[in-house]
């Protein structure tokens, strides 16, 4: 199965869904055999297999926000673990208890810091997830602070190759005239927005 490939006609201030599918086709369908795909009821990455051609990273329903944020997750698993189902990570669904989300906090700091960078280069808002409605949890501040934190140090530090082309093609799409070096000015990324 190969996911569909979509073309970007005309430039839409709105980030959609087919656009950020685009977006991530044009960076990496050929170079990683990797596709974003829409519409699945919980994110899910499948790597290459006899069944599949390309290493698959799908997203839920038409959100943006799952979109830049399993792409994020890509970005921070290495290349062993992209040979594995949702890279072998740990996952407890919702409702999870204090102690299993003290512990996706402590995962998912990385993934939200790039999210955070992704929706900036999309135009879109982030907002910190603590993916517990179950529960009533909301993000912790110890764990609004550690992405506040890590987005900082991405952009004072760098950010890897696949990082780096994904906001350049979310920039040439939505915000033609901001480079890599202006979107990793770190007075983009208040800590009090969060």
């Amino acid at each position: 199965m190969i996911a569909p490939s979509f073309n970007i006609a005309t430039v839409n201030t709105s980030p959609n869904c087919q656009q950020l599918v685009a977006i991530f086709d044009r960076c990496f369908r050929l170079a990683e055999r990797t596709c974003l795909v829409a519409g699945a009821q919980e994110p899910l990455y499948r790597p290459a297999s006899d069944e599949y051609d390309l290493h698959m990273i799908e997203f839920s329903h038409d959100y943006v926000s799952s979109a830049l944020h399993e792409v994020a997750h890509w970005c921070v698993a290495g290349p062993e673990r992209r040979l594995q189902e949702d890279y072998g990570y740990w996952y407890a669904p919702d409702g999870r208890s204090r102690e299993q989300q003290a512990e996706f906090e402590r995962v998912e700091v990385k993934p939200q810091a790039l999210e955070w960078l992704f929706s900036v280069a999309a135009g879109v808002h982030f907002r910190v997830s603590a993916d517990n409605l179950d529960q009533g949890l909301g993000p912790s501040e110890t764990f609004k602070n550690a992405v506040h934190t890590e987005v900082v140090r991405l952009c004072r530090a760098g950010v890897s190759d696949r990082v780096a082309s994904f906001c350049r093609g979310l920039l040439s799409f939505y915000h033609p005239d901001m480079t890599l070096e202006a979107l990793l000015d770190d007075r983009h990324f208040v800590r009090s927005s969060l």
